[in-house]
């Protein structure tokens, strides 16, 4: 939960109550915080396959951010 709540801090009320009763929700989480994670190590990773794999880590990280901000739906208060 801390990586979508660093993501998104503005939603941070929602992000934790949908924690709180969606399991679904949370495993998203926890797939986002290790793909941020793998991200930031990237840099360690052998040189031959360093750069495409840093390539799909910041692929995998967009889209489960993006999974979770559907999940949260519109942010209220919006016109």
């Amino acid at each position: 939960m801390a990586a979508a709540l660093r993501r998104f801090p503005a939603r941070s009320l929602q992000i934790r109550e949908l924690s709180i009763r969606d399991e679904s929700f949370r495993g998203m989480c926890e797939d986002f915080a290790a793909a941020e994670n793998a991200l930031a190590h990237a840099s360690q990773l052998p040189i031959h396959v360093r750069e495409e794999l840093r390539a799909e880590f910041e692929s995998l990280v967009e889209s489960l951010a993006a999974e979770i901000e559907q999940a949260l739906g519109p942010l209220k208060g919006l016109t």
